[in-house]
């Protein structure tokens, strides 16, 4: 009689289609607010690596997401950070893992300023200064 195949109704794609193009121009905002440029946002691995500059974490941090199951936990690491960056708190950063759309367009639209990895770019800095191993001078341990 009738061969039914399953199909995705052209709206649903329509809108998930529209959802992710949203989704990319939030996070091109949120780059830009941070100082970087917007489209640094939509290419995968390196949109990763420049989010996990925003945040004041090394390019190794980037290996540690290939790994399941560390993954999640520097994915979640990474979320928090970047509430900080942005002046958030951790409970913005529940927001951010448990209602992700709502609250990366509130980062991106709303008044949040960038004020550095952590949210103190001088305490960063001052930091990875002090806690920096000179290859040089080995002697500093």
């Amino acid at each position: 009689m009738y061969e039914t195949t399953p199909s995705f109704p052209t709206g649903s794609i329509l809108f998930l289609i529209a959802i992710c193009v949203f989704y990319i121009y939030c996070m091109w905002k949120i780059y830009r607010k941070a100082g970087y440029q917007g489209w640094e946002a939509i290419i995968p691995i390196y949109g990763t690596y420049i989010l996990l500059k925003i945040v004041g974490k090394p390019w190794w941090w980037l290996l540690m997401m290939l790994i399941p199951g560390v993954n999640i936990i520097f994915a979640i690491w990474t979320y928090n950070m970047l509430s900080k960056s942005f002046g958030k708190t951790e409970l913005f950063t529940v927001g951010l893992l448990l209602l992700s759309f709502i609250f990366i367009p509130v980062l991106a639209f709303g008044d949040a300023k960038y004020l550095g990895p952590y949210g103190d770019r001088a305490a960063f800095l001052s930091y990875g200064d002090k806690n920096r191993f000179d290859f040089e001078n080995p002697q500093q341990l």
